[in-house]
């Protein structure tokens, strides 16, 4: 990037100092051209010596160095004022364009031809923050839809709660299956509770907080294993299955608590989107110095235009509130978020009615 920022300047060092030279001498040729023909006219007139005129005219002719040297010697100081003082004009251009930056509007930037490649690249960077600042409006905006949601979510659950466990206390004769019954409503209703404050959590930790690593050198293959184990309470309520493909032995350099948070949320997506009864997919393959995870389930198509979007703040596949499924939209955001932080990359494709998230991690060892 700087050699090209040099190049472009050396290129326009070149292009001025060219522009000044030929002005000089057009001027000086011009200047020499205009005297021949003034000298040739005045020779083809019969003078008379008493003519005021003629004598001015011996007198210029007397001092022709004095009468061309000044005007050749003012062009010349006033064409290399021009060409001197045109990089400042360039400079002034540069800096009203920079103020235009500071807050970007639709209007394109506008600079001098000899500049045409540092307006593309200042439209450039308008263009980036407006794309940055509109992705900032849109996210802000979800934040603050989201939480209004979630603060009215609150309430039903804990209503509920409320409700079961004052009907359990002022209830004394309730047989011991009502009981347990309303004991289990309040317990969902209660883990409900738990699921949104866990959400308003993740909210705050993601808009406060810097993600940093602190890696190690971690056997990949079992702690996928472990983080599967971990889910199986929840495949057997959806009578759903693992289809494990794991690469024995497979070795990462990673933080390893930040990395099965990304694992944690591929696989709480997979279940939760799943078609009941059918199986999920966890392969695990090294290539190279590299490891390749891919979690790939049966489910709804995810639509292109949201497919684009699944990787952004507060988005959410089921924008109903209702869902079971629908979190702060925040999970695969920051899985995004600390792929990248370890140097891989993370990518969703949907169709044929399945999803397969791949995550391609380096260090493998």
């Amino acid at each position: 990037m700087n050699r090209e920022k040099r190049r472009r300047r050396s290129q326009l060092s070149q292009r001025l100092l060219v522009q000044y030279f030929l002005s000089v001498l057009i001027y000086l040729l011009v200047l020499g051209a205009s005297v021949l023909m003034a000298a040739q006219f005045c020779a083809g007139i019969n003078w008379h010596s008493n003519d005021p005129l003629y004598r001015f005219l011996l007198f210029v002719r007397d001092y022709i160095l004095l009468f061309v040297g000044i005007p050749a010697i003012g062009g010349w100081v006033l064409i290399t004022w021009w060409y001197l003082s045109k990089p400042l004009r360039y400079l002034d251009e540069i800096v009203d364009a920079s103020r235009k930056l500071a807050s970007p509007s639709e209007e394109p930037i506008e600079l001098s031809a000899a500049l045409a490649a540092t307006a593309n690249e200042m439209n450039l960077v308008r263009e980036r923050a407006l794309r940055d600042a509109r992705a900032a409006r849109d996210a802000e905006q979800r934040k603050n839809d989201l939480i209004v949601y979630l603060a009215h979510d609150l309430k039903t659950p804990l209503t509920s709660v409320i409700g079961y466990l004052t009907l359990l206390r002022d209830e004394t004769e309730l047989s011991t299956g009502l009981r347990a019954k309303y004991t289990g409503i309040a317990l969902a209703k209660a883990e409900r509770l738990e699921e949104l404050i866990n959400e308003f959590f993740d909210i705050t930790r993601f808009s406060l907080t810097h993600l940093t690593l602190e890696r190690e050198t971690v056997n990949l293959t079992r702690m996928l294993e472990q983080i599967t184990y971990e889910f199986n309470p929840a495949l057997a309520g959806r009578s759903l299955t693992w289809d494990n493909r794991l690469e024995p032995g497979v070795e990462l350099v990673c933080d390893p608590e930040k990395l099965e948070r990304v694992f944690d949320n591929l696989l709480r997506n997979a279940v939760g989107y799943s078609y009941e009864g059918t199986a999920i997919e966890v392969t695990l393959e090294r290539r190279g110095a590299h490891a390749v995870v891919r979690v790939k389930n049966r489910g709804r198509t995810i639509a292109p235009e949201k497919l684009e979007r699944i990787f952004e703040q507060f988005f959410r596949l089921d924008s109903s509130r209702g869902s079971a499924t629908g979190g702060a939209g925040l999970g695969l955001a920051i899985a995004k978020e600390i792929v990248v932080l370890h140097g891989g990359t993370i990518t969703a494709e949907s169709a044929d009615e399945s999803v397969c998230f791949t995550v391609t991690l380096p260090g493998a060892v």
